[in-house]
């Protein structure tokens, strides 16, 4: 999944004017705009003043915790948030390091991001590690209803998938059924954007492959054939998946081949559905409600756009 599709709303504006801490020290200002950081990892000079931020409080971290962890922009990001963004690892480590079991932990910015979600969107499984040992709670969600596993599976990350499941074992059966603000729990992410792999991880964490995602009762079965990737419709199949489950317009996965050009999917869909199940359903609205299916192509399935 391309970094540039994390939505527009989670662009954060680092404007430090008036900022300042309980010591009477300004914290420099920053004019650019960064998307969550995914766009500017590598400013040179923004960096350096991120590290140079960190090191001027370093010497009163275990004396005076306050004024470093209250510290925070006008879109609700601490120095924690910034230091995992541009990758001022050493710095992160540090103050994770002197938060142990501490909230500020879990502070959420204004688009309700963790530390930890911002950890899995710039790809630092290490960091994520560090969090979840610390006391980071891997349940909070983001103003779109996205825990960070959410988002390891709408990337694709697998090594980040595993660390948070691996450190999240009293919570992964709540986890991975938890569905977003768009009604996609994890496996449903997992399936749009066709990560088989981590489709059959959460499959052996026991997510319910038949789990109906909540804006019209699709499953990933049905999500696989919207999006006419065979090798997914297949496995998942393979895992167990119900063919005769109904949407929530009492489409089988089978009917939703009806206008869709690969026949390998309708083959084998066709052997596996009941008999009684192959037709379509009678209906004043069939006919509407297959244009829509036909129409709707792989962005219907975008977590934001999902449900319009």
């Amino acid at each position: 999944m391309d970094v540039h599709r994390v939505s527009n709303h989670n662009v954060m504006d680092y404007n430090f004017d008036n900022m300042e801490s309980k010591h009477g020290k300004m914290l420099p200002c920053q004019e650019d705009r960064f998307d969550s950081g995914l766009d500017s990892l590598k400013e040179d000079e923004l960096v350096s003043e991120i590290e140079e931020m960190t090191l001027n409080i370093s010497e009163e971290l275990t004396q005076e915790y306050e004024p470093w962890r209250s510290a925070v922009t006008e879109d609700g990001d601490t120095l924690l948030h910034l230091a995992i963004i541009h990758e001022a690892t050493d710095h992160a480590f540090q103050m994770i390091k002197l938060s142990h079991n501490h909230p500020f932990l879990n502070v959420q910015n204004h688009q309700r991001q963790t530390a930890l979600h911002l950890a899995v969107i710039t790809e630092q499984p290490q960091l994520v590690e560090r969090l979840l040992k610390a006391g980071c709670d891997p349940r909070l969600a983001d103003d779109s209803g996205n825990t960070a596993l959410h988002i390891a599976c709408k990337r694709g990350s697998l090594a980040c998938f595993g660390v948070i499941t691996q450190n999240s074992q009293q919570h992964i059966t709540s986890m991975v059924s938890f569905p977003n603000y768009s009604g996609h729990n994890c496996l449903h992410l997992a399936s749009i954007n066709g990560y088989i792999s981590l489709v059959e991880s959460l499959v052996c964490l026991g997510a319910d492959i038949n789990a109906q995602e909540q804006c019209s009762g699709r499953t990933s079965l049905h999500l696989a054939v919207d999006l006419q990737n065979p090798t997914l419709v297949r496995r998942l199949l393979e895992l167990g998946a119900d063919v005769n489950c109904l949407n929530y317009g009492g489409f089988t996965p089978y009917h939703l081949t009806y206008g869709r050009q690969n026949e390998e999917i309708r083959c084998q869909l066709y052997e596996k559905t009941a008999q009684e199940l192959r037709e379509l359903p009678d209906s004043e609205s069939d006919e509407s409600d297959m244009e829509d299916l036909d129409s709707s192509g792989d962005e219907l399935y975008d977590d934001i756009k999902f449900g319009k």
